[in-house]
């Protein structure tokens, strides 16, 4: 099989640049935003400006000599990076090298410490579809017409660096998490076996997910996601949300709603129809913020403790 490797395109690799995105262009013209005709007006000083934008990245793939692969990451605001540009060309499709130009931009925008990364698939394009869902980028919701062709549909996605299913390690900061609130305190008690065995239990179950926020090293946020299949609203499958919690010293800074954003991500990449969650009537706080973004109050809630 034919080795490639990755480079880094530099500021004096206009040439290259413009020659390997045109070709990917007529190759797959249904797959990008532009089109060969645009692109290709473009004067030299565009790919220039291209390469030199210190707020982007390119990588190639190379084999035997030969360009065979690009992608671009865009930090277009501060912690939101945009992957776009990807492509693989024909004779070197099948040896893993989507998978890892992705990585490349993953690890670079892991380095410039953003939050995020999001990119454009056209809704047809299954298999492009498929390697982001393996990279762990989950569908946004948005969705809008392809700029070049808008007969076909495209759809946004994101790869959240901040939001990871927990670990054993993690466990004791989520518990410290939920200690720092004078409502959920007193029912959670100390870090212990308990809680080392109820997350065992939720990491075994397919259905049950224990997610931590992380920024530098440190957990400062967390909440459990519990995925519930139904017979009603016709066998649809609901999203539970339980345990939102952030770091004091982050509240009101927009990371609850990037928590639930990211949930409902997660939710719909799991085919559910609706999330749903409950919170202590005590907490007028929270109430207001689950309104702000869409939630109504639809139902009661009730609770019995089990001797």
């Amino acid at each position: 099989m034919q080795e490639f490797t990755l480079e880094r395109l530099g500021d004096d690799d206009a040439d290259r640049l413009r020659a390997l995105r045109l070709r990917a262009l007529a190759d797959a013209p249904d797959a990008f935003g532009s089109t060969y005709d645009k692109d290709a007006a473009y004067p030299r000083e565009k790919w220039v400006e291209r390469l030199s934008n210190p707020d982007s990245v390119w990588f190639v793939a190379v084999g035997d000599g030969q360009d065979a692969g690009l992608v671009c990451g865009l930090e277009e605001h501060p912690g939101h990076v945009h992957l776009l540009s990807m492509w693989v060309a024909p004779e070197a499709r099948g040896a893993g090298l989507a998978g890892r130009l992705v990585d490349e931009v993953v690890a670079w925008a892991r380095a410039r410490e953003a939050e995020e990364i999001g990119l454009w698939a056209v809704d047809a394009n299954a298999a492009a579809r498929a390697l982001y869902a393996r990279k762990g980028f989950l569908p946004s919701g948005r969705v809008m017409a392809l700029p070049s062709n808008p007969g076909l549909m495209e759809s946004h996605y994101v790869h959240s660096l901040v939001f990871r299913t927990a670990r054993a390690a993690d466990v004791p900061a989520v518990v410290a998490l939920i200690l720092d609130d004078p409502i959920a305190a007193a029912r959670t008690g100390q870090y212990g076996d308990e809680h080392r065995a109820a997350f065992e239990a939720i990491d075994a179950d397919p259905n049950n997910e224990l997610i931590v926020a992380e920024l530098k090293g440190e957990v400062v946020g967390t909440m459990q996601l519990t995925y519930i299949p139904g017979i009603s609203r016709r066998g649809a499958t609901r999203l539970q949300v339980e345990a939102v919690r952030v770091a004091g010293h982050l509240r009101g800074q927009g990371w609850g709603r990037k928590m639930m954003e990211w949930a409902h991500a997660k939710g719909r990449a799991r085919g559910c129809a609706m999330v749903q969650l409950t919170s202590d009537k005590r907490r007028e706080d929270a109430h207001r913020f689950y309104r702000s973004i869409g939630y109504t109050q639809s139902h009661e809630g009730f609770k019995l403790e089990l001797d």
